[in-house]
């Protein structure tokens, strides 16, 4: 078993139910959990095993399950689960709403971006960005998706990998895949070739949210990514 402590008896809570709501669609992709306090969450410990080629394309393949299994809108926070949410240790918003780039220009990029002293070259260009993200038509259904999914939160285990850690919540089925490639998830092509994806052009697009988490929890470290991924989003949607 595998106890992690929180700050906030939300946090426990919101991933309980993330954890839950996720492996209602494909159980041996999820770690399983055995139990919350106010303070911790316990998971049954994964047995880890040495990534290959062929347990990262069976989890693309999962992950697809996942995503497809679908949400009730985006923004909306795992079923039965009316507390707060997070990203790691920090807040965020599910505010369920029909179109998703709205949703995630407000919740996703600017609650996180303005929250953060950025310099005014990356602040304008993610500003430009969010509102072409706002203005463009996206034709995506809600997903069910992990929210930070970067490599630490997929374990490899078996023929597979497990998630952990999630920040779920219905959103663009993509975003996911942006964050597996913007912090190098081993075998990630294959991963993509698993999950019938090849929209490479798009990632910066959902890397936005990640890399403003980041720089608000981070520093400086991150800003330069964060106005590389906008700048990215403008030639893409402008």
């Amino acid at each position: 078993m595998y106890t992690k402590q929180v700050n906030h008896p939300d946090q426990a809570g919101a991933e309980a139910a993330g954890l839950a709501w996720l492996a209602e669609a494909v159980p041996e992709v999820v770690a399983t959990v055995v139990g919350t306090t106010s303070h911790s969450i316990s998971t049954q410990r994964v047995r880890e095993a040495q990534p290959t080629a062929k347990a990262a394309r069976a989890f693309g393949a999962r992950l697809r399950r996942v995503h497809d299994a679908g949400a009730p809108a985006f923004g909306s926070p795992p079923a039965g689960w009316e507390g707060k949410n997070y990203i790691g240790r920090v807040e965020q918003d599910c505010s369920p709403g029909d179109d998703w780039g709205i949703f995630y220009a407000r919740q996703r990029v600017r609650s996180f971006s303005r929250a953060t002293p950025l310099p005014k070259s990356t602040e304008s260009a993610v500003e430009e960005a969010c509102e072409l993200i706002e203005i463009t038509e996206w034709d995506v259904s809600p997903a069910r998706i992990h929210g930070d999914l970067w490599a630490g939160n997929v374990i490899f285990s078996g023929s597979s990998a497990v998630m952990i850690d999630p920040a779920a919540h219905g959103g663009h089925p993509h975003t996911d895949l942006g964050m597996l490639a913007l912090f190098g998830a081993p075998f990630v092509e294959e991963i993509f070739a698993g999950y019938g994806f090849s929209e490479y052009e798009t990632l910066p697009v959902h890397q936005l949210h990640p890399l403003a988490v980041h720089a608000l929890t981070h520093g400086p470290g991150y800003y330069r990514a964060l106005e590389r991924a906008a700048k990215e989003t403008i030639e893409l949607l402008g």
